[in-house]
């Protein structure tokens, strides 16, 4: 589905623009040095928009020092006070989430002119856990159409004041809920940018399964253009947890493809601690480069003859291959040497996207 398209401090969204990667800051804006290193991290590992709490208008100070440094665009978050919101949008913030309806009506007016002249991006949205029984009274119990029903609400406040540059988001932490809540609105706003999320998903393999579980069923729908998989990790694992789950449906190429086998009785290396050793050789290799670790090399070359580079187990240690083709035999302690070589980790010598040792043979 194709929306309009926005732009924040030069990042565009919506539109033909890919679906954006983003994550928030885990580190209180009090502290404005460590939300810059948390910032710079996670530019980084990729992340294209870092959303940022401002609890209070005696922030304001590091809040301008942080988006003038910040190597990528800010979001503020706003709850409740729409000074708070003016604030940040005179910080000269590119955009701020808020509820226009926590923010009165005189408040109001006055953020959609400040962001209309700032040329900012309001972000609206609301959580499962926000929703009031008049809400749910009103949709029949049913939360999904609740929780749509109070974006739209929303939506319809800024629309009023003559305000457009809007991204949409319904968030739940049921996966099915935030599917239905955001199809519904989709299907109704077409012209709106949304951001996706399965919010306060948890933790670990239980977090990472229920965000990819809802937001494949978006993304393959067309529905979502930034997305945010929300975990109780570093805020980088956020940002590589996301360009993976893209990746796997092709739907961008950033980072590597790792192919490895789930491993049988005739696997001749440890597959697991093997990975380990090489995955900080990882960084270094091209985007959309596809890297197979196999267990033997039997099956190995051949299962994954479409892998770009790969090893697998052998008599002798491992097996380099490439699309298949076996190109030399090396011991397991050459192994991490050997692969860095391939992966190009001499730094500007092989710089990345350029590495000459994976042209040709």
């Amino acid at each position: 589905m194709s929306s309009r398209q926005l732009v924040l401090r030069g990042l565009t969204i919506g539109g033909e623009a890919p679906v954006r990667v983003e994550s928030m800051l885990k580190i209180p804006l009090s502290l404005p040095e460590e939300c810059l290193a948390q910032c710079i991290s996670l530019h980084k590992a990729g992340c294209e928009l870092v959303r940022v709490a401002f609890p209070s208008v005696d922030l304001r100070a590091n809040l301008e020092w942080l988006n003038d440094r910040a190597p990528v665009p800010l979001m503020a978050d706003i709850h409740f006070d729409g000074a708070i919101a003016l604030a940040a949008l005179e910080s000269g913030i590119p955009s701020i989430r808020i509820n226009p309806g926590n923010m009165g009506s005189s408040h109001l007016r006055s953020i959609v002119a400040s962001a209309r002249e700032k040329k900012a991006v309001l972000r609206i949205g609301a959580n499962g856990g926000s929703l009031s029984s008049s809400q749910l009274d009103a949709a029949g119990g049913v939360r999904s159409d609740a929780l749509a029903s109070a974006v739209e609400e929303q939506l319809r406040i800024l629309l009023a004041e003559g305000f457009e540059d809007i991204i949409l988001s319904a968030k739940s932490t049921s996966v099915m809920e935030t599917v239905r809540a955001n199809t519904l609105l989709a299907s109704k706003y077409p012209d709106f940018p949304m951001h996706i999320g399965i919010t306060e998903s948890g933790y670990g393999r239980d977090g990472l399964v229920k965000s990819a579980a809802g937001l494949s069923l978006l993304l393959a729908q067309g529905i979502g253009n930034t997305l945010r998989i929300s975990l109780t990790e570093k805020p980088e694992e956020e940002v590589l947890a996301g360009y993976a789950l893209l990746r796997a449906l092709e739907m961008r190429s950033h980072g590597v493809t790792i192919v490895s086998c789930p491993t049988c009785g005739r696997r001749r290396i440890d597959v697991r601690s093997i990975l380990e050793k090489l995955e900080p050789s990882f960084a270094d290799l091209p985007d959309a480069l596809t890297v197979a670790v196999m267990g033997c090399e039997v099956n190995g070359p051949r299962e994954a003859m479409d892998a770009d580079f790969g090893v697998a187990g052998s008599p002798g240690g491992a097996v380099i291959f490439k699309k298949g083709k076996i190109l030399r035999e090396v011991s397991l302690d050459e192994l991490p040497g050997v692969f860095a070589d391939f992966a190009c980790s001499s730094g500007a010598e092989h710089p990345r996207n350029s590495c000459e040792h994976l042209k040709g043979e």
